[in-house]
C-alpha cells in the first residue's frame, strides 16, 4: 500500500513540476511569457487526452504492464525535457509527460482491486493521500530545486524517480486479470454511451472541467507574475505557494462529510463559489502594493485549492 501511494504521488507530480519554474524558463530559453505558458497548457491537455484515450486500457490489459510501460515512457519524456535545446522540444516533452502521467490513475484502481473487501476504503484512501501529496508537494520541491540547481535538474531528478516507480511495479505488483475482451474502439464507444445515458455525468464533467480551467489558469501564470514587477521573486517563492494551497486541499475531506449530509450537488456548488471568490478577491486587490498583494495571493491559493478539491470530491460522488 505504501509503495502504491508513493507511486501515485510520484506519477502525478510531473504534471506540476514546471509551474513554479515558468519565470526561469522564460528568462533562460529565452521565450515570451505567453509562449512559455504553453508548457503547462500542453501538459494538462496531454493529461486530459490520456485519461480519455489511455485510461480505458486498464480494463483490457494487465495493469502491471501498463504502469511499467508508462513509467518508462514518462521517464524518457522527463529526461527529454531536461536536455531540451529549446522551447519546441520542451513543448513536445510536456505533451508526452501529460499523457503518461495518467499512470497515477492506473495505480489507484490497482489498489482497489488488490485490497481485501473489509479494508478497501482505507487502502484506497492511503493511496489517494499519496496522490494528493504528490500534487501539493511537487510545486514546492520543483521551485526549491530549480532555485538551487536550475530547472533542468528538476526534470532530471523526476526522470530518475520514474525508474523507481517502474522497478517497484515490476518487483511488487502481481499480474492483473483483465475485466473485458472489448476491442479498443468498443471501449471508447462505451464511454460515449455512458455520456449519452447519464445527464448527471455530463453536468459533473463539464462543471469540473470549467473549475479546473480556472484553477490551472491561476497556477500557470502565478510564477510568471511573481518573476516580474513589482515582485521580482524566484521559483522558490512560487513553489512555496503550494504550501498555502495545501491548507485548502487538506481541508477538503470535510467536503465528503458535508456531501453525505447536504448532498453532493450542494457541496459542488460551494466549491465553485470558493474558486469564483478567490478570483474576485484577487481582482479587487490587484491595485494594492506588492506586500498586501502577496497576502491576497496566498489567500487566493487557499481558496482555489479548497474549492477545487471540494468540487472534485463532490463531482466524483455524483459520478
Amino acid at each position: 500500500t505504501v509503495a502504491l501511494a508513493l507511486g501515485a504521488g510520484l506519477g502525478v507530480a510531473p504534471l506540476y513540476y514546471a509551474q513554479p519554474m515558468l519565470g526561469l524558463l522564460a528568462a533562460e530559453l529565452p521565450a515570451r511569457p505567453e509562449a512559455v505558458g504553453w508548457i503547462p497548457t500542453l501538459t494538462q491537455l496531454g493529461y486530459a487526452a490520456g485519461l480519455l484515450l489511455l485510461a480505458p486500457l486498464g480494463d483490457r490489459f494487465d495493469r502491471r504492464s501498463i504502469v511499467m510501460i508508462k513509467s518508462v515512457v514518462l521517464g524518457v519524456a522527463l529526461a527529454g525535457a531536461a536536455v531540451a535545446p529549446g522551447l519546441g522540444a520542451l513543448l513536445l516533452a510536456s505533451l508526452v509527460i501529460g499523457l503518461m502521467a495518467t499512470l497515477a490513475q492506473d495505480i489507484v484502481p490497482a489498489a482497489a482491486i488488490l485490497a481485501p473487501d473489509a479494508q478497501r476504503g482505507r487502502k484506497v484512501g492511503t493511496v489517494m493521500t499519496g496522490l494528493l501529496l504528490g500534487v501539493l508537494l511537487s510545486r514546492v520541491v520543483s521551485g526549491q530545486v530549480a532555485e538551487l540547481w536550475g530547472w533542468r535538474s528538476v526534470f532530471g531528478l523526476a526522470a530518475a524517480t520514474m525508474i523507481l516507480v517502474g522497478v517497484g511495479a515490476w518487483a511488487l505488483l502481481p499480474r492483473f486479470t483483465t475485466t473485458t475482451e472489448l476491442r479498443y474502439g468498443a471501449l471508447l464507444a462505451s464511454l460515449a454511451a455512458l455520456w449519452r445515458a447519464h445527464p448527471g455525468l455530463r453536468r459533473a464533467t463539464l462543471a469540473q472541467a470549467l473549475i479546473a480551467t480556472g484553477f490551472s489558469a491561476f497556477w500557470s501564470t502565478l510564477a510568471l507574475m511573481l518573476h516580474g514587477a513589482p515582485f521580482h521573486l524566484g521559483a522558490g517563492v512560487a513553489g512555496a505557494f503550494g504550501l498555502a494551497g495545501a491548507v485548502g486541499a487538506l481541508a477538503a475531506p470535510i467536503a465528503g462529510r458535508l456531501a453525505d449530509r447536504r448532498g453532493a450537488a450542494w457541496v459542488a456548488r460551494l466549491g465553485a463559489a470558493f474558486v469564483a471568490g478567490a478570483f474576485a478577491v484577487m481582482l479587487v486587490a490587484s491595485g494594492l502594493p506588492a506586500g498586501p498583494q502577496l497576502v491576497v495571493l496566498g489567500l487566493g491559493a487557499i481558496g482555489f485549492d479548497l474549492g477545487m478539491q471540494t468540487a472534485l470530491i463532490s463531482h466524483q460522488s455524483l459520478v
